[in-house]
């Protein structure tokens, strides 16, 4: 019956109570997109660090990787030394470099890493096979498009350019031997994967055995942070950096977005609020004379109260539904814009859908619509019942 009455009185208006959802749907997709992006970005940041399964990275101390161009010296006696632990299941040693393809006229730059292909983690193979051979390559479609080369081809590849003789120091020749899409790169950066030892050769780094980091993955069952702080101890020239720490340090970095979605989040359900308890507002001052009729006729004040209150969460709830579509659409547009930042991989999703946030923002406005209809609701059943019938017979 009260919802009956609530929803009649609703189709009564039925122009204010369109205009007054489809308000409340903006604010319910603002909502949405910034539950989203407060809690998104980390979740998706998490996911791409455990994506290929190493829980460790291990950098020159001091530095985050790929920071700085600092490398750690030795690599081969820090893989022995790893491997001493029983809970280190696979060390992936990682070097970076920027190396040239030239041109008649110009030169194609790139940037490229030397790994293992055996126990790598840094791309996904599309096509062709693994860059097992020494002078074999694996390039993402990037790269491809810049050189205009294709899997099959010889390319001349040069590293560790002189400035003062204006020279590479070494070039080679690499079959292109595979596409693959690399997982932690940003998007529309050309790259290319080899031989660790051939990119040590190529850039001067293979006296020392140089890597910029190295990924480790432990056993199932054994504790992250022990075995990094066992690392620590044991080669004090790297530093290990777990998935929760590289989180923190995330977090601070980007500590900004997390505190601009609250602001808006905020801003977006006070105008959900303000809006609905307008509305409700307005209605019952529209009905006064209703209202009072059906207090004398002896409807009770609960009666009247459920009735305002199914009101406001009704138009908020549809509002909210409505809102939930709009904000997937809106942060998905959103998305593709800030996934541009320079320096950010590929796979970074600033808005990330996750039930949760639905649900959040879903009650949060439903509640509001209660909320809404507390004051308007208390007004009409305060009402004193004879003089408000004298004063609507007398108007």
């Amino acid at each position: 019956m009260r919802g009956t009455l609530a929803i009649a009185s609703l189709r009564r208006n039925a122009s204010r109570t369109l205009l007054a959802i489809l308000g409340v749907a903006i604010a319910a997709a603002m909502l949405l997109d910034m539950v989203m992006l407060s809690t998104g970005l980390r979740e998706s940041f998490r996911e791409l660090l455990l994506s290929r399964g190493f829980q460790l990275r291990l950098a020159p101390r001091g530095t985050l990787p790929f920071d700085t161009e600092a490398t750690i010296t030795g690599a081969s006696g820090i893989i022995a030394t790893l491997h001493l632990n029983p809970a280190v299941e696979t060390v992936s040693p990682v070097l970076g470099a920027s190396v040239h393809v030239p041109r008649a006229d110009s030169t194609v730059a790139s940037f490229a890493l030397g790994l293992i292909p055996a126990v790598q983690a840094d791309y996904e193979l599309v096509s062709g096979r693994d860059a097992a051979a020494g002078d074999a390559l694996v390039a993402n479609d990037e790269f491809l498009r810049a050189t205009g080369a294709r899997v099959g081809d010889t390319l001349r590849v040069a590293a560790g350019y002189n400035p003062q003789l204006r020279s590479f120091v070494q070039e080679r020749r690499f079959v292109v031997v595979g596409r693959a899409r690399f997982v932690y790169l940003s998007s529309g950066e050309p790259a290319v994967a080899m031989p660790l030892h051939t990119l040590q050769t190529m850039t001067g780094n293979a006296a020392d055995d140089r890597v910029s980091l190295f990924m480790v993955r432990t056993r199932a069952g054994a504790n992250v942070d022990s075995v990094g702080a066992w690392i620590d101890r044991e080669v004090p020239r790297v530093q290990a950096i777990s998935t929760r720490q590289a989180l923190e340090q995330v977090d601070q970095r980007l500590s900004y977005f997390r505190q601009l979605s609250y602001i808006l989040g905020a801003v977006s359900l006070v105008v959900g609020f303000l809006l609905v308890t307008t509305l409700v507002t307005v209605s019952v001052n529209e009905r006064v004379g209703e209202i009072a009729v059906m207090r004398a006729i002896g409807v009770s004040r609960a009666h009247v109260v459920q009735q305002i209150l199914i009101e406001g969460s009704a138009i908020s709830l549809v509002g909210a539904a409505a809102g939930l579509g709009l904000g997937l659409v809106t942060a998905r547009y959103l998305n593709s814009i800030l996934s541009r930042f320079p320096g950010l991989p590929a796979r970074i999703d600033f808005f990330l859908f996750q039930p949760r946030a639905a649900w959040i923002a879903l009650g949060l406005l439903v509640l509001s619509g209660i909320a809404a209809g507390i004051y308007p609701s208390w007004r009409a059943a305060s009402l004193p019942v004879a003089r408000t019938l004298r004063e609507e017979a007398v108007a």
